[in-house]
């Protein structure tokens, strides 16, 4: 077991740099290969492809997220990071003429068994790139994932006022509860689709380059959030902002494409990547020369 690091007085052990490093050419990726999951790992990959009518757009994917941390996907657009994210609560499912094959975990369980899907969602938690509130009122935006769950009537209100503070929002529209959640600014939407995604306690949060559609002081608004999150659940995040993936990631897994296909050259340690990259593509997408 490798050193254990200290995030906010949790014990937690950084995930372990592969053995085989990727490294793409003009042949395309070699994947990195991972071997058994650590014990911390929430969710575990192993030879993940993808494809959407027979062309695929990722491949032979390894990669182990671990529980109360915080893994920013980076890499250039097209290698296949959102359609990676789509498969980790099976959304993909619902995507026209998309395969999966491989093997996801989550809590030691193979994702394509899982017998509920609704469950499954429940437990990984989905917040998009651009805010997407239901067209009703703040507060019935998160009344109705807690219904449809089965919340007594009697706990709403309070799951309701619990969820808006967690995310800051509550003394933003504790008198507007009844408003049009469409009438809130970009960011506050964002946050109030992110207390939405928490209102049923998952395991794991993703969240798809969530700061993409927002100005400078809503970004600076989310990364806080998710820096309060941590060590409280696993939170995977696509962000093509490599500083953002500096100032909010524990852990950093680099997608490349070289031949139509994406793939995970690189993964580990955020501070370990960025600072000693071990293939020459991560070393040149971080100096800005690829990508």
């Amino acid at each position: 077991m490798g050193k254990l690091e200290l995030i906010k007085g949790r014990a937690r052990e950084p995930v372990q740099r592969a053995d085989v490093i990727g490294e793409c050419g003009d042949a395309g990726c070699v994947a990195q290969r991972l071997g058994p999951a650590p014990p911390t790992a929430v969710l575990s990959v192993r030879d993940l492809s993808v494809s959407y009518d027979e062309r695929v757009v990722l491949e032979d994917v390894d990669l182990d997220l671990l529980d109360g941390r915080v893994t920013a996907l980076i890499g250039p657009s097209g290698c296949g990071k959102t359609s990676f994210l789509y498969t980790l609560n099976r959304l993909s499912d619902m995507v026209p003429g998309c395969a999966v094959s491989g093997q996801v975990r989550f809590a030691g369980l193979n994702l394509s068994d899982a017998p509920d899907v609704g469950m499954l969602r429940r437990n990984i938690g989905m917040v998009f790139q651009r805010p997407n509130p239901f067209p009703i009122s703040i507060r019935d935006n998160l009344r109705l994932p807690l219904r449809e769950h089965g919340c007594p009537r009697s706990e709403l209100d309070d799951r309701v006022r619990t969820g808006l503070e967690k995310v800051g929002l509550w003394k933003e529209v504790e008198s507007r509860l009844r408003e049009p959640a469409l009438a809130l600014s970009g960011g506050q939407q964002q946050r109030l689709c992110i207390a939405r995604a928490l209102m049923l306690r998952p395991r794991v949060l993703l969240m798809d380059e969530p700061c993409s559609a927002l100005d400078p002081l809503a970004t600076e608004t989310i990364e806080k959030l998710i820096d309060e999150m941590r060590g409280s659940l696993a939170i995977v995040i696509v962000t093509h902002n490599l500083a953002q993936a500096r100032r909010i990631a524990d852990d950093v897994a680099v997608f490349w494409n070289a031949d139509g296909s994406g793939c995970v050259i690189e993964s580990g340690d955020a501070m370990d990547v960025f600072a000693n990259p071990k293939t020459a593509d991560t070393r040149a997408y971080l100096a800005g020369l690829r990508g």
